[in-house]
């Protein structure tokens, strides 16, 4: 379905159920990029660049810990006790748009090198410039991936930490969606939906998606705080943030 890399184009929705009812849905921009195809991607298109300023642009150290791409991968999926075969990794991420980028959640598709669907990293960043990740095998011949991991890493001041993840994904194809559901004791809390359709990777595509989706990247960023106004309003309650975890890797099942 797939060759070095692919446009998402869609919408996140978030829906607060307790203390308060809170929703809100804005519109998203992701690229799904072969880890070891990024350069191929970047010499056959004018508006998308790797490590340097365009209009689209990739920067390793956005992503990871900012070394090789799929040394970074495979040390975590080893961490997690899944080995890796040299297989296809891809990479759902928000590009840089005019320079500037923030993901609060980078997805890695690990396959084996029968091109069977072997883990997923849910790499998941904070405003403060932490990141951690969850890893999870995936059962063979899964078609709609059901997923989950404590949590143990500090995303939101409105929501403590003795929480739980369920992820409902449906890998990258003609559509994406990617639901987490994050529960406490006494059930769901918030729940997040990213849907989107793909697009073949173009110029042409960049610049209708670049029109169509101004500064997308930013815009995530104000929304963030934004929204956080919002629930402060609301009076929802907030949490003192823990320190980041010692361990970089969460394996969930």
């Amino acid at each position: 379905m797939m060759d070095d890399g692919a446009l998402y184009l869609g919408h996140v929705l978030h829906r607060r159920l307790r203390p308060r009812v809170h929703v809100l849905r804005y519109r998203v921009l992701h690229m799904a990029l072969d880890i070891d195809r990024i350069d191929d991607m970047a010499a056959r298109l004018l508006l998308f660049s790797r490590g340097r300023f365009n209009l689209f642009a990739f920067h390793d150290r956005d992503v990871g810990d900012g070394g090789p791409l799929r040394a970074h991968a495979e040390r975590l999926l080893l961490e997690a006790g899944i080995a890796s075969d040299g297989g296809r990794i891809v990479l759902l991420t928000m590009p840089r748009i005019l320079g500037y980028a923030f993901n609060p959640l980078s997805t890695w598709f690990c396959h084996g090198a029968n091109g069977a669907l072997r883990a997923v990293i849910y790499e998941v960043s904070n405003t403060f410039g932490e990141r951690h990740n969850y890893v999870i095998a995936v059962e063979p011949g899964a078609g709609t991936l059901h997923q989950s991991a404590p949590k143990r890493f500090h995303v939101s001041p409105f929501l403590p930490m003795d929480m739980d993840y369920a992820f409902r994904v449906q890998p990258p194809g003609e559509r994406l969606g990617i639901g987490i559901t994050v529960s406490d004791a006494q059930g769901p809390v918030l729940a997040a939906v990213h849907t989107a359709r793909r697009k073949a990777l173009s110029d042409a595509a960049l610049l209708r998606a670049a029109i169509a989706y101004p500064l997308a990247t930013l815009k995530v960023t104000v929304g963030i705080h934004w929204e956080a106004l919002k629930l402060w309003a609301k009076r929802v309650p907030l949490f003192r943030k823990p320190l980041p975890p010692t361990q970089s890797v969460t394996a969930g099942r």
